[in-house]
């Protein structure tokens, strides 16, 4: 049963204040770790181009041999039905970032945090996608998790999100948004941040947009002017760190213009820039697979290419980016905690394989802006199987369910552009 919040309770984000930290590293780490499984969940939701590109492109003018003995097809098909996936990105370095940044990786104070964390749900036929960004400083109750080594760690009656991992692993992470949502896990994944870094550079970087204050964040060492922008490498890996330089400065802001790199991110990978040019796609799938440490029920390749082409024609404007909706903490002002009212809007779209209608704004707090495609610009979509037969009667589109407005977020088909700061 969902716990709702009274709806009079409901007030404007908490603006997070710059927190003291145990030393520079632990600080650098917190805040890169916000950024690392945001190209993640893009990665997964387009692998099935990937594959379809790499089969079709493979299997083009290929001999049949006669008399040859029969074999079974293969399996490999759509997940049938709906699933629910978790995807966490973890503060801990990789051999990339370790090279790059050198002591500020080693000289740790140990913990290992899941400051990202993904709840990406697919529905049934027809398909649509939902992300819901869970922010990393959400209080909530947490479930008795039994950990890997067979050692249980206890209930609590509020714990900050971002410390669950470190308690109890990936497990008990999932079992405690489960809690929260009432949404079934059965596949989970965590990365480190060297995949920001890897995916962009796979993809050849990525053209984000910034907005006409431009960025300037001493933490991030970004100067930036306004404009569009390729990022890739280390500057991709700055610009979804950025706090201090987007929107009134809060984690809130930073998770928006993380969703506006998340959207540019999936239409470059299914543009036909990156699905064209079979290094490139080959240098992705690499990518991916080096990057990702799977839930045994995500470990299976097979299953991965059911997931993957399951949602391979999902047209942009049913792939959501959404933020959980939250109030501050009345017991911490860095803190926030669950507007339970405002969230059961979209479990019910969830449990109803509704598409969503978001109400409210990009963001709540002001980390972009929204608009329009600049003038000829081509928006691509995802492509389809096969062609309408002519004459056929066009599939009804699914009813929209009505999101709260407290609840922001985008469409991967709107355009975003980071909101900087006044100068």
């Amino acid at each position: 049963m969902v716990r709702r919040t009274p709806d009079k309770d409901r007030s404007t984000v908490a603006r997070h204040a710059t927190l003291a930290t145990p030393g520079p590293a632990r600080g650098f780490l917190k805040i890169a770790g916000i950024s690392v499984a945001v190209v993640l969940v893009a990665a997964i939701a387009v692998a099935a181009f990937v594959v379809i590109d790499y089969f079709n492109r493979f299997n083009d003018g290929a001999v049949a041999l006669e008399d040859a003995p029969e074999v079974e097809p293969p399996s490999i098909g759509a997940y049938p039905g709906e699933f629910s996936m978790l995807i966490i990105g973890t503060d801990e370095c990789g051999d990339v970032s370790t090279g790059l940044l050198g002591a500020r990786c080693t000289n740790t104070d140990g913990g290992i945090l899941n400051d990202v964390n993904l709840l990406v749900h697919v529905s049934a036929e027809p398909r649509n996608v939902t992300v819901v960004s869970l922010p990393r400083d959400l209080m909530v109750p947490t479930p008795e998790c039994t950990r890997e080594d067979g050692s249980i760690a206890s209930e609590t009656t509020k714990s900050q999100i971002n410390s669950v991992f470190q308690r109890a692993g990936m497990s008990c992470v999932a079992k405690t948004v489960t809690e929260l949502t009432g949404v079934e896990i059965p596949f989970a994944a965590k990365i480190d941040f060297d995949g920001v870094m890897e995916i962009t550079d796979a993809v050849g970087g990525v053209e984000v947009c910034i907005g006409g204050n431009g960025i300037r964040d001493e933490h991030t060492s970004i100067d930036w002017e306004p404009g569009p922008r390729t990022v890739s490498g280390y500057e991709a890996l700055q610009f979804i760190r950025t706090r201090h330089g987007v929107g009134d400065g809060s984690d809130m802001a930073r998770v928006s213009n993380q969703q506006q790199y998340m959207s540019r991110l999936v239409k470059k990978i299914m543009s036909d820039e990156v699905l064209s040019d079979p290094g490139k796609v080959l240098a992705l799938a690499d990518t991916i697979v080096d990057n990702i440490d799977p839930s045994q029920e995500l470990g299976n390749p097979v299953r991965l290419a059911q997931l993957a082409l399951s949602i391979k024609d999902v047209p942009f404007s049913d792939f959501v980016f959404l933020q959980y909706p939250v109030f501050p903490d009345p017991d911490d002002d860095d803190r926030v905690i669950p507007d339970r009212d405002a969230a059961e809007s979209i479990w019910t779209a969830l449990a109803a394989g509704q598409p969503v209608q978001l109400t409210g704004d990009v963001t709540n707090n002001g980390g972009v802006e929204l608009v329009d495609p600049a003038p000829g610009t081509e928006v691509e979509t995802p492509a389809t199987d096969a062609p309408a037969t002519e004459g056929a009667t066009p599939e009804t589109p699914a009813p929209r369910a009505t999101l709260d407005p407290n609840i922001s977020g985008q469409t991967v088909d709107q355009e975003t552009c980071a909101n900087g700061k006044q100068r």
